[in-house]
């Protein structure tokens, strides 16, 4: 097999958020990442710990405060509007919450066809035979065209959201949460669907969630976050396993196979240990193994093994 390219390569990106009124917030801080063609790298996280913001960044719906991001050997870091709608079709997103992301006025025909009204030339009526061919590939028939997102369960409404998405057949996706409200036998269904659709059309995922087993199950590499910042990542999140808040969400993930479970982890949890520490590692106020240095260093991503990178100094010192 030849070397694996790199659709993304993300360098000291940081996204700030400013308030007079309080100190500044980092969503997303000095993050290093490359993403490769043709895989599904997984992020994961608690809520609010930046995942989705840096998934906004990659695609240019938010713009970052410091930083780099390639994509495809571009620098489109500080692309215009214009500029990126050249490249718009390149790159898409499976949104959050389905029953949201849809305008409630719209059928399912105007719903997928709104990105080709945006950025296609054809006609009317080669459009619609995309959308029809579309809905075929992610399991829906021509029936669905003239409903509406409210007619449709939260499967149906994924499904649509999927065929959205790749209308424009682009090269990367952004899959946001893409299976957190559905049920457990139609989340295995659409995790089926994305990795066959992956193998279809070529396609390179950035799959965000906070379901260890979903991303367990689909994705090569894992990236794991807290409060804007990797901490680990690790082709099997499963697997050897090393940054302490990576086995403290492994501890909280019912893991049906009792060999496989992380031993309980109980985390500091009072509100005024919560805060994000002025310097030092970011997790410290809330890890078992706390140590000075800890206090004083913001531990750097270090490789481990092969693609398992680490930060964390009781790691580094053990």
């Amino acid at each position: 097999m030849g070397e694996s390219v790199n659709l993304f390569e993300i360098t000291n990106l940081y996204k700030c958020y400013n308030n007079k009124a309080k100190p500044r917030v980092y969503a997303v801080y000095n993050t290093n990442l490359t993403i490769k063609k043709g895989e599904i790298l997984g992020l994961v996280g608690e809520s609010g710990c930046g995942k989705s913001t840096l998934g906004k960044m990659l695609l240019k719906l938010e713009q970052p405060s410091r930083g780099r991001i390639i994509f495809n050997q571009q620098d489109i870091t500080d692309y215009s509007f214009n500029q990126m709608r050249k490249i718009r079709n390149s790159m898409q997103m499976i949104f959050q919450g389905s029953a949201n992301a849809f305008n409630p006025y719209f059928t399912v025909e105007q719903i997928i066809s709104e990105p080709l009204n945006n950025y296609s030339q054809e006609s009317t009526e080669k459009k619609r035979e995309k959308i029809i061919a579309m809905l075929e590939k992610v399991g829906l028939d021509q029936t669905y065209l003239t409903r509406y997102g409210h007619e449709m369960s939260g499967g149906q409404r994924q499904r649509v959201g999927i065929a959205r998405a790749l209308i424009l057949n682009p090269e990367f996706v952004v899959c946001d949460e893409a299976v957190s409200s559905i049920d457990y036998a139609m989340k295995n269904q659409i995790l089926t669907l994305l990795t066959d659709l992956k193998q279809q059309f070529a396609l390179t995922y950035l799959f965000i969630s906070h379901d260890i087993a979903a991303v367990n199950k689909i994705c090569d590499r894992v990236v794991v976050m807290y409060l804007g910042n990797i901490v680990e990542i690790i082709s099997n999140i499963n697997g050897d396993v090393q940054h302490p808040y990576t086995k403290a969400l492994l501890a909280a993930t019912l893991i049906p196979d009792p060999q496989k479970r992380e031993k309980k982890m109980v985390l500091y949890k009072d509100e005024e240990e919560l805060k994000i520490p002025e310097r030092g590692c970011v997790f410290q106020n809330r890890c078992l193994y706390t140590q000075e240095v800890c206090k004083a260093e913001q531990p750097s991503l270090v490789p481990k093994t092969g693609e398992h990178y680490i930060a964390c100094h009781f790691y580094y010192n053990h």
